[in-house]
């Protein structure tokens, strides 16, 4: 047996969370000695302390640790359920770290409001191009949503493009539609020169008769930045854009976003 001090050292805790673990019904001491009422543990009863503490480090409430623990599931079963709740806050941790990137790019673009010159957007025709593309459909706009379904778009497109033999003729484009209940169409394309493609749709993307265009440089988590510059220019210069921007991958290096290169294409009209 073990005091409450050496037990809580061996299972690296503090004492006073051994009495309240006990003042709860979490962990009851072996023995409790009548006349001092000093608590003992076994060594039997760190499997259960190493329970609770991987339970309650990995978010769950005392309660719901004490509903697991005593249903007495077997080592297997515990570490399926850890394998599972650790791969929820891993997600977790991913899309806060880039919530927090997003912030960050959102406060550097308010610190450049009034200072981002707008002479380096082209105005020019787009010709229609034959493009091979995958569709999928993403919950907003919001670039959290963009994401992660046109990244594996592309990457599911080039698998196909290469198991048909077929090569990329241009640039890739990514453009995007409204769909129902504010979701958003996300088309991921490439230009071909094939008329068919197996599991692909082939088909021609329309000339954008006049498009206000900019080159962005950088990770595409900035690319407010260049989308605003453009919505400057097009209000600045009396015209009137329509629908999303097109976006045209010039560079891509999968190890730095920072040395991407897009540009984006947005419709405009100047209006009578």
């Amino acid at each position: 047996m073990f005091t409450i001090g050496d037990f809580a050292a061996f299972g690296q805790v503090s004492a006073r969370m051994l009495r309240h673990y006990d003042a709860i019904g979490l962990l009851r001491p072996a023995v409790v000695d009548d006349a001092t009422g000093y608590r003992h543990y076994s060594a039997e009863q760190l499997s259960r302390l190493n329970r609770i503490i991987a339970l309650k480090d990995l978010g769950f409430s005392l309660q719901q640790v004490g509903e697991i623990v005593d249903a007495k599931l077997s080592a297997e079963e515990l570490r399926g359920m850890l394998r599972l709740r650790r791969a929820q806050l891993e997600e977790d941790l991913a899309r806060s770290a880039s919530q927090l990137i997003s912030v960050e790019a959102r406060l550097r673009l308010i610190e450049k409001e009034g200072h981002m010159p707008t002479d380096d957007i082209v105005l020019k025709r787009i010709a229609p191009t034959r493009v091979a593309q995958l569709t999928a459909l993403a919950k907003s706009y919001e670039g959290e949503d963009i994401g992660p379904v046109i990244q594996p778009l592309f990457g599911q497109l080039m698998d196909r493009l290469g198991a048909a033999g077929v090569m990329p003729s241009g640039s890739p484009v990514a453009y995007y539609e409204d769909a129902e209940d504010d979701q958003i169409l996300v088309h991921a394309a490439v230009p071909v020169d094939a008329d068919k493609v197996a599991d692909v749709d082939v088909h021609e993307l329309p000339e954008l008769a006049q498009a206000a265009t900019i080159v962005h440089q950088g990770d595409m988590i900035e690319a407010d930045r260049s989308m605003q510059t453009l919505a400057r220019w097009i209000e600045d210069n009396g015209y009137r854009s329509h629908g999303y921007a097109r976006e045209v991958t010039l560079q891509f290096d999968p190890e730095n976003p920072a040395n991407w290169v897009h540009e984006f294409q947005i419709p405009v009209t100047r209006p009578d």
